[in-house]
């Protein structure tokens, strides 16, 4: 009887822990070396394995490479959803956006202003692309947001994780949280993957929600996506360049509310300017004595690190929080937050700060309601829903409604004090921008002269739509 040799076995994918084992395939690289940087050897499985992010460029050198392969990693589902629209029709930019994003590969971010339909073109990649898809959003606000909108444009049934819920269904939202923490047990159900304000991506964390996913086509949304860290080319790598996008400026007027933007300088008092002065001293004299210096990103570090080894440094950090407590919130700000109040009697305001000391200081003194992240989650849908019908005229927060919050009704920004992100500042000029016939909508900065808030001003609006 002649010999008889066994065909060798067929190359299968498969779905593990976060990543995909590439089995069937020598564990030299006779098979060639274009994924060698990227797929290890694991000796214990004999197999090779790599992040489940590459599941569709292993796929499609597979296919290049005319090599027969099983594929059992894939488990998300072929849908057959119908966009209902609601009122919701596609501007002609969002249909730009869409066939931007589908020229690119069904992969890239578009960046839209804060009010331009973002979630519309979200959407429309759904319904173009068909696939189990998954939207991660950086709160629980923003989960139930997408959940009432993916449940009436589709009359489907969505699923929820995160917030104490664990419902996963073809359609399905979450938090960055939820979704660092559960993908490598889910991550291949899912063809499509949403990442809403993709900025927040790059957290060493937060990327393991696109690394340990198998998705082929991938969207991420955002109106600010550059980062003072660097870090856009991780957002690049994982979900892909940026294909589409138009900013305030060349958007305002037709697409968004006219606006303007006023930056108001008080003064310190007299006693303030004696507090603030000796409390700078006394915190530029111990940085300076140590070589502290704050032009890098371990400078804050290094601060804290040296104040908290004697005496003296504590003394200088405590002198620190207070010149920065009187510039941010002088007396003089709440003299001209009370003027715009009164101006501004029969306008939607949300008045932004940087701590929430002082937003429930406001809020005392003005009787304005508070929302910061304390605030319970039915008291905030409470206070949104009396701002938006009226019966609230302003609302007062500190950073939890800088991004995502949709509040159509407000018309006026005061930003009573910030940080120097430039993000940030234009999340809050972007809550006032919602379109609305005969609406302008007006900005106001309120800074404190010859203080660092100065600076800190300067670089927050370094930004087209300050200019």
């Amino acid at each position: 009887m002649g010999a008889h040799t066994s065909a060798p076995p067929p190359i299968s994918l498969r779905y593990f822990a976060g990543t995909l084992e590439v089995q069937g395939l020598n564990s030299d690289h006779s098979w060639g070396d274009e994924f060698a940087a990227s797929l290890k050897w694991d000796a214990r499985s004999r197999c090779w394995r790599c992040p489940g992010y590459l599941y569709a460029d292993v796929v499609k050198w597979l296919v290049r490479s005319g090599k027969a392969f099983e594929d059992k990693a894939c488990a998300y589902e072929r849908l057959s959803l119908v966009y209902e629209a609601q009122g919701r029709i596609a501007r002609h930019y969002q249909r730009l956006a869409l066939d931007a994003w589908l020229s690119e590969g069904a992969r890239g971010v578009v960046v839209l202003p804060t009010g331009a339909g973002k979630s519309l073109v979200a959407l429309l990649a759904i319904a173009d692309k068909q696939r189990s898809a998954l939207v991660v959003a950086p709160t629980l606000d923003l989960v139930r947001q997408w959940y009432d909108l993916l449940k009436t444009c589709f009359s489907v049934d969505v699923g929820i994780l995160g917030g104490g819920e664990f419902d996963i269904k073809p359609l399905t939202v979450t938090t960055y949280d939820s979704a660092h923490l559960h993908v490598e047990h889910w991550g291949h159900r899912f063809g499509l993957v949403i990442f809403d304000e993709v900025h927040h991506l790059p957290s060493p964390s937060y990327q393991l929600a696109a690394r340990f996913s198998l998705a082929p086509f991938r969207l991420g949304l955002t109106a600010t996506p550059e980062r003072l860290d660097g870090a856009n080319a991780i957002i690049d790598e994982l979900v892909g360049p940026v294909v589409f996008r138009r900013d305030i400026v060349e958007m305002t007027g037709e697409f968004l509310a006219d606006y303007e933007t006023v930056r108001l300088e008080v003064q310190l008092s007299p006693e303030e300017r004696e507090q603030y002065d000796e409390a700078r001293r006394v915190y530029l004299e111990f940085t300076r004595s140590h070589g502290i210096r704050f032009n890098g990103p371990s400078g804050w570090a290094q601060f804290i690190q040296r104040a908290a080894g004697s005496r003296e440094g504590r003394r200088a950090l405590d002198a620190y929080r207070k010149q920065k407590n009187l510039a941010v919130a002088a007396a003089a700000k709440l003299q001209i937050l009370s003027e715009l109040l009164i101006k501004h009697g029969k306008d939607r305001c949300l008045i932004f700060t940087l701590d929430n000391l002082t937003v429930y200081g406001i809020s005392r003194q003005f009787l304005i309601p508070a929302i910061t992240h304390q605030t319970k989650v039915k008291e905030r849908s409470e206070i949104l829903a009396r701002f938006l019908d009226g019966s609230y005229g302003a609302v007062v927060t500190s950073r939890v409604l800088n991004e995502g919050v949709d509040v159509p009704e407000a018309n006026v920004a005061i930003v009573m004090s910030g940080t120097g992100s430039v993000r940030e500042h234009v999340q809050r000029l972007g809550r006032i921008l919602r379109p609305k016939d005969g609406k302008r909508a007006v900005l106001y900065e309120l800074v404190t002269s010859q203080t660092a808030e100065t600076k800190t001003s300067e670089r927050r609006r370094d930004h087209l739509a300050y200019r």
